[in-house]
């Protein structure tokens, strides 16, 4: 009789304590509010509801014509499929403008022969972001990405798969400084 109450004793206790942790997970769970978008955006929808994204000029010294034109479509693109933003022309909620600074490309690695063995290509783009909803968030930054490649191929054979993935990375920069706020 006595290891009979002492079992049941246990079993009480593990019910009460599974049931306490019930109680609780299901109090925080009404208590708190989980949000998570998987864009990665935090727009205040009501408030701001347009966007101004302006050309942004080649100012490099070194140039690779279709780079602009790639930039700015990207750009608009990443802003178009991950907001319900509208795209404007003039007076946007929120504006974005600047310039391609900077494009080169430079020896990064000698072989053992002392010739180049990597050539790694660069972009930057300086941007300039106006929030007209609230000023703080308001910057002139840099945002800069590269790309590397084997020195035995000839830069024309590789530059435009490796101008895609820079400015397909400077965009996701530049996406997630202005509307991410992590």
């Amino acid at each position: 009789m006595h290891v009979y109450i002492i079992r049941c004793r246990k079993e009480f206790t593990m019910l009460a304590m599974a049931a306490i942790a019930v109680l609780l997970t299901a109090t925080t769970l009404t208590s708190c509010s989980v949000s998570y978008k998987f864009n990665g955006a935090s727009i205040d929808y009501n408030k701001t509801k347009t966007i101004q994204i302006n050309e942004f000029p080649i100012r490099s010294a070194y140039v690779w014509g279709p780079m602009g034109p790639m930039f700015n479509n990207e750009l608009r693109d990443i802003f178009s499929r991950s907001t319900k933003l509208e795209q404007v022309r003039r007076n946007g909620d929120l504006k974005i403008e600047g310039e391609i600074t900077q494009y080169q490309q430079r020896n990064k690695s000698v072989s053992s022969e002392g010739y180049s063995a990597q050539v790694e290509l660069s972009m930057t783009v300086n941007v300039r972001f106006t929030n007209t909803k609230d000023h703080n968030q308001d910057f002139e930054q840099q945002f800069t990405a590269t790309s590397t490649y084997d020195s035995s191929v000839s830069l024309n054979s590789v530059q435009e798969s490796l101008v895609e993935e820079m400015v397909k990375e400077i965009t996701e920069q530049i996406f997630n400084a202005t509307v991410a706020n992590w």
